[in-house]
């Protein structure tokens, strides 16, 4: 009897890290070894022998903090997790810019700080609340003409970045250090910048900004409080105990679940279009067409994501679904 098993155990699931980035102790970040995204999964894909490795977001060079890979099947997951909400501890130093806005690029010409306190600076943050437009970095991975801006900035390229909108939820001043540090906490929409915040609330008050230390403390559910450091993921390689830091597939997925029983998760693993009763609809609302949700099996495991293809228009209100993306495999007793 064909039945379908949850892409589970292995080198299945998701792996929360706490990335090792600037030190906020360290104001000259000259010679620090600070390990890029792309580093840290090159170092997880070396240790785990795991060729299907992507991440949810990557953090620059000089920050730390939460970074979610996702390992094998649940690569098929990435997207889902990227519209996480994030947040952050920063500081601004005051007083000069710099062109990738953070403390690693070319620093302009010091300028004079005006006096700081609590009230100017919160005047000054006042304009960066809800939702705002913001100009992301030219040093920034974003594409333009299929080629990332910061390579084109690098080669000396004009680089024009048109403003786009984000949301700042909330964005607390924790300190104020004279004569030009600013200590901040943001809470924001996936894709904000915190390099732009820098550099824009420097040009607001007008003697230039730069990021010098940024910590992700958290990205959606996840937070550093549970996430594992580089030398904790290696000991459970070289010890063969990836399941002490391995979370199953679809863990913090922040979609509505269905679940199913084993007939409706056969049809659609096999690819066929299902009508579902919306009472399997267990959490959140997919009554929408076009909307998705995830798909479990009676014990709460991940089959994979479904999309609403059309909404009856009888009182039941059935919903014909159909699988986007599958993680569960077809076994055979």
């Amino acid at each position: 009897m064909a039945k379908h098993v949850p892409a589970t155990g292995g080198m299945n699931g998701l792996l929360v890290i706490d990335k090792p980035g600037l030190d906020q102790d360290v104001l000259n970040p000259a010679g620090v070894d600070l390990p890029t995204s792309h580093d840290v999964v090159q170092r997880v894909r070396r240790w785990s022998r795991q060729r299907r490795i992507g991440h949810t977001g990557t953090l620059d060079p000089m920050a730390s903090g939460v970074l979610v890979l996702c390992l094998g099947a649940a690569t098929r997951l990435v997207e889902y997790y990227q519209g996480h909400d994030k947040e952050y501890t920063a500081r601004i130093t005051l007083g000069a810019t710099t062109d990738t806005y953070d403390a690693l690029g070319q620093m302009s010409p010091r300028q004079t700080v005006p006096h700081l306190n609590a009230a100017n600076v919160e005047h000054v943050l006042e304009r960066f609340r809800g939702d705002i437009q913001q100009r992301p970095p030219a040093y920034s991975a974003l594409k333009q003409g299929g080629e990332s801006l910061h390579r084109k900035a690098r080669r000396g390229e004009k680089v024009i970045v048109d403003a786009r909108p984000t949301t700042v939820h909330r964005l607390e001043l924790l300190s104020v250090e004279p004569p030009n540090q600013l200590w901040l906490r943001v809470w924001c929409s996936a894709g904000f910048y915190v390099r732009s915040l820098a550099h824009d609330v420097g040009e607001v008050m007008g003697c230039g900004g730069y990021l010098s230390y940024l910590r992700r403390e958290a990205a959606g559910p996840f937070t550093v409080a549970t996430a594992h450091t580089l030398d904790a993921i290696q000991d459970a390689a070289n010890s063969g105990e990836w399941d002490s830091v391995l979370l199953s597939p679809g863990t913090g997925l922040l979609l509505p679940r269905i679940v199913l029983d084993e007939a409706f998760a056969l049809r659609l693993g096999q690819g066929q279009r299902v009508w579902l009763d919306p009472a399997s609809i267990q959490v959140g609302d997919v009554t929408q067409v076009g909307s998705v949700a995830q798909a479990v099996n009676e014990a709460g495991q991940l089959l994979g994501i479904v999309r609403v293809l059309e909404k009856s228009p009888e009182a039941s209100g059935g919903l014909l679904c159909k699988a986007e993306k599958w993680l569960a495999d077809t076994a055979t007793d």
